[in-house]
């Protein structure tokens, strides 16, 4: 199957405004992005954003970039602008690799690509690990995720599922973290932006859910490896950029 890869970009951030084009370890953001995505070799690696001086930037640096509309709620609806600008085929897999994670292991980029290849009943592809921590497994801001005996994604919830009634079973055997990373089919791309919000996603926050409520399967996989942080915060654009400069 024809892979690709494609990095959306936003400007406008509330908690860092301007967030790809900070500078770390001498390179701004999504450049860093860019550079671990077009390590990972897949066919087509864009950029997409709808910002003029991320554009500028990226193409000043060598990528490709796609221009999306500003008016996007969640990333998949970016992608699938994107998917019909470039006229992707439906069962091409688009992954996808957030534009603030530059520590992003290559090996999970793969992952993601493999599983959906894998997996010709589920229309998305994601990752998951172990929660080890009961503070983590409480943390609204901690997304957990039930899977099936395939693999295949039951619920995700900000709160603690699945509930353990009796006490007994380890915490890390059953509780399982998700990962924002995906890989998606073209095709699954181009409905998702028909869709209807659903009431789970309205109430949870978590445009995930959308695709389960409408029948589509999500592939839920344990991480080859657990990515490094993202760049969210002034603390970690200091943290990631000193972890930068020590690799190379």
């Amino acid at each position: 199957m024809n892979t690709v890869l494609v990095i959306p970009a936003r400007y406008a951030s509330s908690r860092l405004p301007g967030k790809p084009l900070r500078e770390l370890a001498g390179k701004p953001l999504i450049q860093h992005v860019h550079e671990r995505a077009l390590a990972a070799g897949f066919a087509t690696v864009l950029v997409a954003t709808d910002d003029e001086r991320i554009r500028r930037v990226c193409e000043g640096f060598g990528a490709k970039v796609a221009m999306t509309a500003s008016t996007h709620e969640t990333g998949s609806d970016r992608l699938a602008e994107v998917v019909q600008q470039q006229g992707w085929s439906d069962d091409t897999i688009v992954v996808n690799l957030q534009g603030d994670e530059p520590l992003t292991p290559v090996v999970n980029l793969h992952q993601l690509a493999k599983n959906l290849a894998d997996y010709p009943q589920a229309s998305i592809a994601t990752l998951a690990t172990p929660i080890t921590h009961a503070d983590d497994f409480s943390n609204p801001n901690i997304v957990k995720v039930v899977r099936d005996e395939q693999g295949l994604a039951l619920y995700f919830s900000r709160a603690p599922i699945p509930f353990q009634r009796d006490a007994g079973v380890a915490l890390e055997k059953y509780a399982l973290r998700h990962i924002g990373m995906y890989a998606y089919r073209a095709g699954f791309l181009k409905a998702f932006a028909g869709m209807q919000p659903s009431l789970p996603e309205q109430l949870e926050k978590l445009e995930q859910l959308r695709a389960l409520s409408h029948g589509y399967r999500i592939h839920v996989d344990i991480a080859v490896e657990i990515p490094g942080g993202g760049v969210d915060t002034e603390e970690d654009v200091h943290k990631i950029s000193a972890i930068l400069s020590a690799v190379g």
